[in-house]
């Protein structure tokens, strides 16, 4: 983030206007200036923008400009975009950014959660004493208020999924927040008088945040997970006294962050339930006895448990461990009339106990917040050490489940805003491609995207070449991802079409590619890539006329090493990849038999390998399309990464997620890209350096003013009309060879002007130079809108399936005596059979 602060100026009800040349700029409206640093959190600049604009907290959407760039608005929605918004302004002082929302804030209760002090009753707002301080007594007022109920909003609100959660999660109707105000002090301090370990637990990030305290605004640090949305409870309700604790006025306006461990936080509960204490409700009641239990290491019994009474009695029989509370009309509290304390089942009772799902649920929530990625066993691990609770894996399981839902919101209710999310996408980003098709169970089949920047960059600046490529979501659903990736003149990836599908199978692969066909519409003719396992070829001429279809190499290269088979001789197996790889990239029959018979001296299991997989569509010297054997890396691996932050959230929050992907992709390389001084792409620019450097000494004779002689080594024709030279090697890279450059040389040509245009800058330039518009604030429509879909209407999940991998048998080993022989071994000194070159004695 940027040094010191930023200065930025917040515009609110204004309209933008679209100029000529495609920029934007904003009229009319309201303007503040703000200050951030780099402690800023984004909760706490949004709660403070609401505030100073009269905005609604819920429906404030941030957007801002890139420095120098008036054409994209880019959304401002998590702690990693005002990151990289502060990383954009960093030579700048100030920074625009611009909102829209609803009119009409309400205030929300910030707090910090606190460690309970001892037992004590508050009915009403009050006025207590306090130990006296170097200033004397201070009045403390006291109030009350209690968060709102749980909400699962990731569906709702769609942000980045790194910190979804953290804003969307509710928290529980019995976590009671007690704010504590001190009269004539500087700072007010909320204290979480039911707070669980999952509110202090370490590892908690601190943030800078707002707070209005009597001289005015100033900052002080608290958890980063503060909720959004709570409210006051009506104060004739509450019931319960607690003892004041005081803020301490140091002077400088700052309040230190509270940093309570996991062993100290247990050892608070220990006290947390004397006999005739009050409490609001049961359900705090209930909360209190299940850390009271966990702190004590005992399990226990309700034997009635209703809104008016609870009675608990220890888990183990005849125990005389027992607790009785109960309502009480007058005083409108939950009190605590009887409490046995001493324990005789010597801790058999903690063996069996098991922690409250909404406890359970609590904690695990937190930890989520911290790592997305926990898996049970860490959960199960972390739960043993801190709390000394023993669960099986089914338990946390079911916890995480739960806690994912109240974080993320829930899987199966995402599918229902699907057709939404189809028509935000397409008004947002005119020109667009989105097809959703479900079945007639109602369920959902298939979701297909491409949007208006990727349709025409690829057809203005990348070659006719795209990569077919299927990559898991790793949902509970087993979804699959369909994606069409094409090439920039830098031969790095870009995406052009993707879709989401229930299953991979011939159907889903053929719909795809019709969609591709419809959204892509290019009378140039395309070459596809793809796993010649996936038997797509009939698909791909089917649908596209004039197309070529080729076998990925990096499939292939891994193939060709999974089935090397002893006896090795010659080289040895260590030189049979090498080969393979040289043979696809020979650009003559010739050069290709010449590897191919290496690879047979070497192994002639692996040369009939070769030849069974049809080299006609991998290999360079007979395939008629675009070549792509240089391309040896993982197409799929980008995608996979991108899914990788994103596996445990709903459908539309994995696909923003692999949109938001792209749309800094492209920003990131057109950025890039404005800066480039050279006519051709980094690398393509390398590449003819190093012909150049060939073409130094080479003699040239002139048979035409087109047709020309290259001695080096052999001699070699050049023809520069056809764009040829017969060493084969000029028109299969797109950039002139060493000769062609020698004749350049000689009759003072531009070799640049020979190159082919999908490796210009230009042409990178123009693939970017389109930019996806954010889904400004993408959120489904909260509330009754028609009173929403019927239940007719619904759109249901996927049916669960197993994964085709899941349901092939295990292979059934078997020894000699029933026919199946292990592959012998290969000795690399002597070639030999049947040893290894560390057992072997043959003497060379």
């Amino acid at each position: 983030m940027v040094r010191g602060k930023l200065i930025l100026i917040c515009q609110h009800g204004g309209e933008f206007e679209t100029k000529d040349d495609g920029s934007m700029s904003y009229a009319g409206g309201e303007a503040h200036a703000l200050d951030i640093s780099p402690e800023t959190g984004f909760d706490d600049l949004k709660y403070k923008l609401a505030e100073k604009c009269n905005l609604e907290l819920k429906s404030l959407a941030i957007k801002y400009f890139l420095p120098g760039n008036r054409r994209t608005l880019i959304t401002l929605s998590n702690e990693k975009d005002l990151k990289r918004m502060c990383d954009f302004h960093k030579d700048s002082v100030t920074a625009d950014v611009f909102l829209t929302g609803k009119a009409g804030f309400v205030p929300v209760n910030h707090g910090m959660p606190a460690k309970r002090k001892k037992k004590a009753t508050a009915a009403r707002p009050a006025t207590s004493k306090v130990a006296p301080s170097a200033g004397g007594l201070k009045d403390v007022t006291i109030s009350i208020a209690t968060p709102s109920d749980s909400v699962a909003g990731v569906n709702a609100a769609l942000r980045s999924p790194s910190r979804a959660a953290k804003r969307t999660a509710g928290r529980n109707i019995v976590d009671g927040l007690f704010e504590v105000s001190v009269a004539d002090a500087t700072d007010t301090d909320t204290i979480d008088m039911s707070a669980s370990p999952a509110d202090t637990v370490k590892k908690r990030r601190r943030t800078a945040s707002w707070k209005r305290a009597a001289n005015g605004l100033t900052i002080v640090t608290v958890d980063d997970n503060l909720e959004e949305t709570e409210k006051t409870t009506p104060r004739k309700k509450v019931g319960r006294k607690f003892n004041p604790i005081v803020v301490a006025n140091n002077g400088d306006h700052q309040l230190g962050p509270v940093d309570v461990s996991v062993e100290k936080q247990v050892e608070s509960w220990k006290n947390g339930i004397t006999e005739g204490q009050d409490f609001r409700s049961v359900a705090e009641f209930r909360d209190a006895l299940q850390k009271y239990a966990i702190a004590h290491r005992f399990g226990y019994k309700l034997r009635k448990n209703d809104t008016n009474r609870a009675n608990a009695v220890c888990a183990v029989e005849g125990c005389p461990w027992r607790i009785h509370a109960s309502w009480v009309p007058s005083a409108s509290v939950f009190r605590v009339k009887m409490l046995h304390e001493p324990h005789t089942c010597g801790g058999e009772s903690w063996k069996i106990a098991t922690p409250a799902k909404n406890w359970l649920v609590n904690v695990i929530k937190d930890r989520l917040r911290d790592s997305p990625h926990h898996k049970p066993k860490e959960i199960a691990t972390g739960l043993l050490r801190d709390f000394g609770l023993e669960l099986n894996y089914a338990q946390v399981w079911r916890g995480i489940e739960d806690a994912r839902q109240q974080l993320q919101g829930s899987y199966k209710d995402a599918y229902n805003q699907l057709p939404w999310y189809c028509e935000k996408i397409e008004k947002t980003n005119p020109g667009s491609f989105t097809k959703l098709v479900i079945g007639d169970d109602k369920r959902f089949q298939r979701l297909f995207l491409s949007f208006n920047a990727m349709i025409r960059g690829f057809q203005s600046g990348c070659r006719p070449l795209l990569f077919l490529e299927a990559i898991p979501l790793k949902s509970k659903y087993h979804e699959i991802l369909l994606t069409a990736t094409a090439l920039d003149g830098d031969d790095g990836i870009f995406p052009v079409a993707y879709a989401v599908v229930d299953d991979e199978n011939e159907d889903s692969w053929h719909w795809f590619l019709e969609q591709l066909r419809s959204a892509v519409s290019t009378s140039r003719s395309l070459t596809f890539v793809s796993d010649r396992d996936k038997g797509l070829m009939k698909h791909v001429l089917e649908i596209f006329e004039n197309a070529h279809h080729g076998y990925s190499i990096y499939y292939l290269m891994d193939s060709f090493i999974q089935n090397l088979k002893g006896p090795f001789f010659g080289e040895g197996r260590a030189s049979l990849p090498g080969c393979f790889l040289a043979a696809a990239k020979a650009v003559r029959p010739g050069g290709f038999r010449m590897y191919t018979e290496q690879i047979k001296r070497v192994s002639s299991s692996a040369y009939d390998w070769i030849m069974q997989n049809e080299p006609e569509y991998w290999a360079n010297a007979f395939f008629k399309g675009e070549h792509f054997n240089h391309i040896t890396l993982n197409i799929a691996e980008a995608y996979s990464n991108w899914i990788e932050e994103a596996r445990d959230l709903p459908i539309i929050p994995k696909v923003e997620v692999i949109r938001c992907k792209i749309m800094e992709l492209m920003e990131l390389r057109r950025t890039e890209s404005s800066n480039w001084t050279m006519k051709l792409t980094p690398s393509k620019q390398e590449k003819l350096q190093e012909e150049c450097v060939k073409a130094r000494g080479l003699k040239v004779l002139f048979s035409s003013e087109t047709l020309f002689e290259v001695h080096d080594s052999s001699i070699n024709v050049v023809d520069i009309v056809k764009q040829h030279c017969s060493c084969a090697m000029w028109k299969p890279t797109g950039l002139p060879c060493h000769h062609a450059i020698a004749v350049f040389n000689c009759t003072g040509r531009s070799v640049y002007d020979y190159c082919s245009k999908y490796y210009t800058a230009e042409s990178f330039r123009l693939a970017f130079a389109e930019s996806i518009n954010p889904a400004s604030t993408i959120a489904h429509p909260c509330g009754n809108e028609e009173d929403s879909e019927e239940d007719e209407d619904q759109i249901m999940p996927p049916s669960i399936s197993r994964p085709v991998a899941a349901q092939q048998p295990k292979k059934i080993r078997r020894n000699k005596s029933q026919g199946i022989i292990r592959r012998s071994v290969c000795c690399t000194r002597c070639k030999g059979v049947g040893h290894n070159k560390v057992s072997c004695k043959v003497s060379l």
